[in-house]
């Protein structure tokens, strides 16, 4: 459990490491704005949409309607919030990680050589750095997607299906969030998909307890956005401090 909480409360430690450096700050303004107005897009339309349709269908919108009609509106309303948190969530997963990957490698990059003292030597050229990294992310998101797909068949199961598929989802999302912000390192190595998850897997409860913090401020609107940044400082930071993957061949 100790490791758990180091990993949980890593994240919120880093945020003067990424003050510490401009640099880190400066790549982090074209990402966090691309993503802001792709999230607050998505989020407005969505729920927008939900919200005209929601209003007509329930007749909350009529002089007459009575307490149930509004009732049930703003149980939709309250329904659907959840949900469209949910969809911005993979839109920003999907679309913005894809748009972000080169911006971040930058941001990990300059974290890893201040760290470790030692200039890299992974110098590709601008479009190979930037296919590199966006392949890496595709290559991520089919792994997480191959799983959540799984658990929601599972959701089928009768009376315990459910429950068994939020868990495994979440544990899993957690686990994933913490090889989705420890990849950056590994990507410069050339790691596989198949060497990162089991660097990732090598120390789990620092994994699980970074992962789920890092799940937590990614599910949170206009926060994740802001914060993603710093998911990608700490997750560089903690993937040298606690040496993950010194042993991979």
């Amino acid at each position: 459990m100790k490791n758990f909480i180091e990993g949980f409360v890593y994240p919120f430690k880093s945020i003067g490491l990424f003050l510490k450096f401009p640099k880190t700050i400066l790549h982090s303004v074209i990402p966090v704005t691309i993503n802001m107005i792709l999230y607050l897009t998505s989020f407005i339309m969505i729920y927008s949409y939900i919200m005209d349709h929601s209003l007509r269908l329930t007749g909350a919108d009529n002089s007459n309607a009575g307490f149930w009609s509004e009732f049930l509106y703003v149980l939709i309303l309250i329904v659907s919030f959840v949900l469209v948190l949910v969809i911005c969530y993979f839109i920003l997963l999907i679309v913005g990680g894809i748009i972000s990957a080169p911006f971040n490698e930058n941001i990990s990059l300059i974290i890893e050589e201040n760290i470790t003292g030692i200039k890299s030597d992974y110098k590709p050229g601008f479009w190979q750095d930037t296919w590199l990294n966006i392949f890496s992310e595709i290559k991520k998101l089919a792994f997480y997607f191959a799983f959540i797909l799984l658990f929601f068949l599972i959701g089928f199961i009768p009376l315990i299906g459910s429950i068994i598929s939020v868990i495994l989802g979440s544990l899993f999302s957690f686990f994933f969030n913490a090889l989705d912000f420890y990849d950056y390192p590994m990507t410069r190595r050339y790691f596989t998909l198949r060497q990162k998850i089991r660097v990732t897997a090598s120390k789990p409860f620092y994994s699980m307890g970074f992962g789920c913090a890092a799940f937590l401020i990614m599910f949170l609107p206009v926060v994740n956005v802001l914060l993603k940044p710093l998911c990608v400082v700490s997750g560089t930071s903690f993937y040298f401090e606690k040496k993950y993957g010194i042993d991979t061949k």
